[in-house]
């Protein structure tokens, strides 16, 4: 081609563009059992099951009175005595870390990750093993939904009335089966997806994970220590699963503010390693 001559251009066509109408924005309307989660401009949020006659005890002013809430949309702004709030609908987040907890919970920070490695979906499988506080379960059960199920087994005999409350709070309940177990006891189901252990001795568990998942299963296993993550790994290796491999994931929060954006002094580090692993054919 010569360097002088123009290449040669398209002409220009008018492609019509389909006129999509803007749809009104839903507001949903509180009802009586309904979780809101009222959210002061300073970060401070309370986490409530609205009941009528239920009074709310707040940092600034008198009590909320959740009767007042009942039929507003979620969204609405509240006046307190000194300031005011907004009452919203609560994330699985929110439902995370708010969970009523007897001990550590998995942060939502990894639970996300969990769940897409695991390659979690729509009518998935699962199995859990330590139930806990539950605020796992809630996470694993919103993945799987509505077609999926999740078992979860715990050690106590008596069943984990934490965890029953906090899948109550999040409408998940009936994604979620309870069950109690010893450790290294067979599983009454089998065809499972992934696995997750949330135990302190998972190695023990390696053995019958395997036989309780169909082929190409995912598990992982969280543990807050490396010695227990060595352990885990070589016990995961040692049963032939594939893909064996660890990892932490690390929280910084960024101040963004006009000028002066930086990040925070804390940060949410370490809370727990996480060992992965698929299982053959």
């Amino acid at each position: 081609m010569n360097l002088e001559e123009k290449p040669e251009t398209l002409p220009e066509t008018d492609v019509p563009q389909p006129e999509v109408p803007l749809l009104p924005r839903v507001h949903r309307l509180i009802k009586e059992g309904d979780a809101v989660l009222v959210w002061f401009e300073e970060d401070v949020t309370y986490l409530v099951d609205c009941r009528i006659g239920k009074r709310i005890g707040i940092h600034c002013g008198k009590p909320l009175i959740c009767d007042e809430w009942i039929g507003q949309p979620f969204g609405t702004k509240i006046k307190c005595d000194h300031g005011e709030c907004y009452l919203l609908r609560p994330s699985m987040e929110d439902l995370m870390m708010k969970a009523t907890r007897e001990s550590g919970i998995v942060y939502p920070k990894d639970a996300g990750l969990i769940i897409l490695k695991l390659g979690l979906h729509s009518g998935s499988k699962v199995l859990e093993i330590g139930t806990g506080s539950g605020s796992l379960t809630m996470a694993l059960a919103q993945s799987v939904l509505p077609e999926g199920h999740v078992h979860t087994f715990d050690r106590r005999t008596d069943l984990p009335q934490n965890a029953v409350k906090n899948l109550t709070r999040s409408g998940l309940m009936k994604y979620v089966t309870f069950h109690q177990r010893v450790a290294g006891q067979p599983f009454p189901e089998h065809g499972f997806d992934a696995a997750v252990l949330d135990i302190p001795q998972p190695w023990e568990e390696v053995e019958v994970v395997k036989a309780a998942l169909s082929g190409g299963g995912k598990v992982v296993s969280l543990t807050p220590t490396y010695n227990q993550i060595e352990k885990c790994a070589e016990a995961f290796r040692q049963a032939g699963f594939l893909n064996v491999h660890a990892l932490e994931l690390l929280e910084r929060s960024i101040l963004a503010r006009l000028g002066k954006t930086r990040p925070a002094q804390r940060m949410v580090s370490h809370t727990e390693f996480m060992v992965f692993a698929t299982v053959p054919a």
